[in-house]
Order: structure tokens, then sequence, then C-alpha cells
């Protein structure tokens, strides 16, 4: 009888496991359907592309992001290369001593309309809430994530070793729209009473162009970037990393047989407590987090990829070929050199998000008096992200012959490869690339929520009931995005970040003479401290 009564149990066990498992599959499936259903013009005609040549086609707001960062770089005189050191300096704290002064005065940064709220009152040069090198740490842990690990092996196994070349040229570029779209965070913000900014396209299209006498049409492109912006960081900034960084974590460390294997929910809950204690403390809890997480995450990740290269070093100039005549050459996959290029320039741009707009809000929040300056800072994000973070990840995939040309993969099957020419270093390796992953999905997390919830206050007010309501339902999110599978969702929430590109860098175009006069009164700032030296 006691065989029986088991034999039964076990029987319904598995009958009601097995009824469970295929209950969240129908739920998932029948969400994701309708969703898509229901979302896919918007996603088409985001990500509608522009043939080139009978093969292949370029994503319309890719064209767009590159022509703007090419502009940008133009008109101020290949900024990304003449102040590199400059920036670089001010991240130092070299340039600090100009912040300092003991007298009250409303900065000339400062741009007010009748019925705006006063932007900055600076009191003995004391205004924001981050350093330099805290707001830099803030926007980077936003754009530093799987892109740079699983996204480079994609655009490399459709494209070659060639993607990479123009991988750099774009991280090059993206440089000058980082500098634009920043400086101008700085410059429009505003401070309420008790010290907290409030920042990014939000306020500068709505307060700049109504400068230019384009009210109507500031309001408009604020209330849309605000809603995108919104969208964005419950999708792809939160549920598709919290997605990710569980499914990687289960490849990667072989997790089948641990007590965590399956239980999305779970890894989802502990990550929304972590992500719930930084982010209820605003941009300066958060900016403590990442001003730690983010170089130590980058260092570990560089020096894995490191040491396989320096372990492979008789192949690098192999390497560094393939990559030149890749990027050139008129025969191969995709279309030969204009399908490698546009592979090099997808991943390049949707990893370092410049153009974009969301790195302007963290940087608003920085504590200086000349706006120009977060701008230098910020344009340092696409040279780390991209020039060097990417490449990195490109040349070790390509050493170590991981890189098999013509078919598309997953993210999964991505960060596999990455991990599996770690592991051809010392076999270990793979588990620093699971935690790396982990951090990454982390961090981009708590920088998307106050993204988010900037654009949330700009629409729905500044009430500390308000502030709540986003971060409850972020962190709902996190579980949410962990637990399923919804991939309609997450399409959805990447083309609302990417259509966040078309408010701001109408912005950006026409506003450029404002950045250009505050850069001018910064580099103006620092010759006459160097004549006092």
């Amino acid at each position: 009888m006691k065989k029986i009564t088991a034999i039964c149990i076990s029987f319904f066990s598995y009958a009601f496991t097995n009824a469970q498992e295929k209950l969240e599959n129908s739920i998932d499936q029948n969400i994701n359907e309708g969703f898509k259903n229901a979302t896919d013009w918007f996603v088409d005609a985001i990500f509608a592309e522009i043939p080139i040549t009978s093969q292949v086609g370029i994503p319309w707001v890719l064209i767009v992001l590159l022509v703007g960062a090419s502009y940008f770089t133009i008109y101020f005189r290949g900024i990304n290369y003449r102040n590199f050191w400059t920036s670089v300096n001010i991240v130092r704290g070299k340039h600090d001593d100009l912040e300092s002064s003991s007298v009250i005065e409303v900065s000339e940064s400062v741009h007010t309309q009748d019925g705006d709220q006063l932007d900055t009152i600076r009191i003995e040069g004391e205004i924001g809430e981050v350093s330099h090198f805290q707001a830099l740490t803030a926007a980077l842990s936003a754009t530093v994530g799987l892109g740079n690990v699983a996204g480079v092996a994609i655009a490399l196994s459709i494209g070659g070793a060639g993607a990479t070349f123009w991988m750099i040229l774009v991280g090059f570029l993206g440089m000058a729209s980082k500098f634009v779209e920043c400086t101008l965070g700085v410059a429009y913000r505003e401070i309420d009473e008790n010290g907290t900014v409030y920042g990014g396209p939000m306020y500068y299209l709505s307060k700049g162009l109504k400068e230019k006498g384009l009210t109507n049409l500031g309001k408009a492109l604020a209330i849309i970037f605000a809603i995108m912006c919104v969208g964005g960081s419950f999708g792809g900034g939160n549920m598709f990393q919290a997605n990710q960084a569980f499914k990687l974590f289960e490849h990667v460390t072989g997790a089948e047989n641990s007590f965590i294997y399956g239980k999305g929910w779970l890894f989802g809950l502990v990550m929304a407590v972590l992500v719930g204690i930084v982010i209820i403390g605003g941009i300066k809890k958060i900016a403590k987090v990442t001003d730690k997480i983010v170089p130590s995450m980058v260092i570990l990740y560089v020096v894995a990829v490191l040491i396989v290269i320096a372990i492979n070093y008789k192949v690098i100039p192999d390497a560094i070929y393939a990559i030149i005549h890749g990027a050139f050459s008129p025969e191969g996959i995709t279309g030969g050199m204009v399908g490698v290029m546009i592979q090099g320039f997808r991943r390049a741009a949707f990893s370092n998000e410049a153009g974009i707009g969301s790195a302007s809000i963290a940087h608003s929040a920085v504590r200086t008096k000349y706006a120009a300056s977060e701008g230098l800072v910020a344009l340092l994000e696409p040279f780390i992200d991209t020039v060097v973070i990417c490449t990195m990840t490109a040349i070790v995939l390509v050493i170590t012959g991981q890189i098999s040309v013509g078919a598309e993969i997953s993210d999964e099957q991505g960060v596999l490869l990455t991990a599996k020419a770690l592991e051809s270093g010392i076999s270990w390796f793979p588990y620093i690339l699971s935690f790396a992953v982990t951090l990454f999905a982390f961090s981009s997390m708590i920088s998307w929520s106050y993204y988010g919830y900037q654009a949330w206050s700009y629409l729905f007010g500044r009430k500390k009931y308000v502030a709540y309501i986003y971060k409850s339902i972020f962190c709902v999110c996190i579980i949410i995005g962990a637990a399923v599978s919804l991939t309609a969702v997450t399409d959805f929430s990447d083309a609302m970040i990417f259509s966040m590109m078309v408010p701001n860098m109408i912005g950006l175009f026409i506003m450029r003479p404002v950045v250009a006069k505050e850069l001018s009164k910064y580099k103006q700032a620092i010759l006459t401290k160097s004549k006092f030296l």
C-alpha cells in the first residue's frame, strides 16, 4: 500500500509539475504573441532597413545616428581627439579648482524662461550631486553590458573580423554626440530646494527649444522622449537584463544541477532586492555603487581578456590582418565590405547609445559650474565602451578561432563563444565571465532605473509617492523578466530606446551653438587658470 501511495504521489507530482510548466509556457506564449501582434508595427517602423545592396540593408535609425555623430565631429573640429586628454584630466581632478568659488552667483550656463524653475543657484561653487568620475561610471554602467560580450560575438559571426574596424570607427565618432548631449544635459538641468538634480533631454528639449521660439515643438519632443525612456527602462534596461543574466548564469556556470536551475523568479527576486536597496537612495547612492562596480567589472573582464591575448600573442599579427583585410574586402559574407561595415556600425551604435540621449540624464547630476566640462567627460564613454572593451572582446574571439562566419546567433550563444575563448586561456575564466555578466546586468538596471525615474518624474511630478510607484514597478519587472521569456516585450522596449534618438537628435542639431558657447567658456577658464600658475 505504501508503495502504491508513493507511486501515486510521484505520478501526481510529476503530472502537476508538467501541467504547471505547460501552463506557464502557455501564458508566456499567449502574452508574447498578443503583445507582438499589437506592437509589431512600431518595432518594424523603428528598425526598418534602407536597402544598400541587393543583399543587405541598414536601419534608418542607424543612419541618423551615424550622420549626426559625423556632423558633430566636424562641427566641433575633431573634439573626439583634440580634447581627449583634457577629458582624462577632468576625470583625474586636475581642473577641480575651477569649480571653487566663494561668491554666490547664478551661472551664465543657466537657461531660464518665464514660468520655468530657476535651474541652479550656486552657493560656494557647490551644485550637483556627484563627482565627474561618479557621473561617468553611472552612465557607463548603463552602456557596458551584454552588448560588449554577446553583441560583439554576434556581429563578428555575421560580418567577420572586419566588423571590428567599423565598430572602432563608430565608437570614435559617437564621442562627439555624447559630448553634445551631455553638455546640454548640464546646461538645462533643474535643481530643487533639496539639491536633487533633474536633467536630461526632457529639459533641454523643452527649455532649449523654447529659447529658440519653438515652445510647442520642444514640449512635444520632451514628452515623446520621456514616454519612450520610461518604456525602455522597464524593458531593455530591466527585463532583458534580468532575463539574459539568469540564462547566461545557468549556461556558463553549469547550474543544471544546482537548486536555482529553472527558478528564474528566485534569481530575479534576489536581483530585485539588491537593485531596490540601491535605487531607493537616488543618484548619490547609485553613483556610490557604480563608481566601485564599474571599474571593478571592467578591470576584471579586461584582465581576463588580456591574459588570453598574451597567451596567444603569436597570432596577434594574424588577427590584426584579419580585422583590417576583412573590413575592406570586396568579397565575403553579407554583401562583402558593405555588409561587414553595417554589422560593425550596428553593434557599436547599439552598444554605446551615443545620440540616444539617455547618458545625459546621469551626467546632468554632476557637481560643476561649467556645462562643457561634463560634456568632455562624457565623450570618454564610447571610447571605453566600444573602442576598448568591444575591441578587446573581438580580438580575443578572433585569435582563439571562435568565430564561424555566416550564421546569426543569439545572445546566449554569443556569450558562450566568448566564454569558450576565455576558457582556452584558463579553464576557470568562464566563471569570471559569468560573474562579470551578472555585474553588467545589475549595473545596467540601477542606471536605467534612474533614467526611467527622471523621465517618469517629468511626466507625473516629483512627489515621493510618484517615485515609489515607479521604483516598485521597476523592481517587479526584474522578477518578471528573469522568470519569463517575453521576446516581443524586449523587442518593443529596444525599439522605444532607439526611438528616443529622434527627438534627441533634433534638439542636438538645433542647440549646437549653445554647446559651442559652453565649450568656449570652459576652455577660456582653463587658459585663464594656466596663466596664473
